[in-house]
């Protein structure tokens, strides 16, 4: 039982010494404006490299499931 108090106050120190930085928040305008299709063409990026993998999986399930 005191192993489990020494525990949960190990983690109250660790949790209660955490110091949280202060964001730099700035009211200044871009300082390159990036254009609608370079948003759409980085967006399209990020979907393919997420969501490609995947679905080449799941389209080729099958096969996975039959192989010797």
């Amino acid at each position: 039982m005191s192993g489990i108090k020494s525990s949960v106050n190990l983690l109250r120190v660790a949790v209660r010494s955490q110091l949280v930085s202060r964001a730099a928040l700035s009211h200044k305008p871009a300082k390159h404006e990036i254009s609608s299709d370079e948003q759409g063409f980085a967006l399209t990026v990020m979907f393919i490299t997420i969501l490609g993998p995947s679905g080449w999986i799941l389209a080729h399930l099958e096969d996975y499931k039959h192989r010797s």
